[in-house]
């Protein structure tokens, strides 16, 4: 599966885990791709840091205005009733607890839930944006990555970059499977079409659950 499938894949998958009427925040690069596979009858509002919520599906061409923008710079389109507001009132929605869940990209995800997604010690550091007050607010956090870095894992038994939070990941969704956080440690309840749960267990640091119920992913 190619990087751009891959990612496709992994966006429709996580749009099904949107339940209507929920308010949700899409992370920069992939997670944004989730806002063009929402299913039908599923209404939800879509709310980025930068001020605004009611954000829509990626602009057709010809249809970008370049003033409106997503938290990552990325040009968006607005639904009817959008509303638009400071920072101050975008975090406090954040902080507030009124995000009902988040989908962001990750470095690296450990079977505890910790999450470190924002530098790379020794690189340029684009900044912690919204990431550590979105997985510290937000009911449910979803991380939407490949499953590896070229063939490294990224689900660890433990992080070892710097951590962006403790313990607050939910589920992780890539092009191999879909892993639940779980007291128990991490379940894997879905493995995509066409893979083999020893190859999962091959590209995986973690140790993973594998569900009793465990079911084949679909888009």
């Amino acid at each position: 599966m190619s990087i751009k499938n891959a990612k496709e894949f992994i966006a429709k998958r996580i749009a099904k885990e949107l339940k209507d009427g929920d308010v949700i925040n899409l992370g920069i690069g992939l997670p944004t791709m989730v806002a063009n596979y929402i299913p039908d009858g599923v209404n939800v509002v879509l709310q980025s840091e930068n001020g605004f919520v009611g954000l829509g599906s990626e602009p057709k061409e010809g249809e970008i205005d370049k003033d409106i923008v997503n938290a990552g710079g990325q040009p968006v389109t607005i639904k009817k009733g959008a509303a638009f507001f400071d920072s101050a009132t975008s975090f406090g929605i954040i902080r507030g607890g009124h995000v009902n869940a988040t989908v962001l990209g990750a470095l690296e995800v450990d079977q505890k839930g910790n999450l470190a997604n924002f530098m790379v010690p020794g690189k340029m550091v684009p900044g912690m944006g919204g990431a550590m007050d979105l997985v510290c607010g937000a009911k449910k956090v979803i991380i939407a990555m490949t499953h590896t870095a070229k063939g490294t894992p990224k689900i660890l038994k433990e992080c070892s970059l710097p951590l962006t939070a403790l313990g607050k990941v939910n589920l992780i969704v890539t092009e191999m499977g879909v892993m639940e956080v779980t007291q128990r440690g991490l379940v894997l309840k879905e493995i995509a079409p066409d893979v083999t749960i020893e190859e999962i267990i091959k590209g995986t640091d973690a140790d993973l659950i594998i569900s009793e119920n465990l079911k084949v992913m679909e888009e």
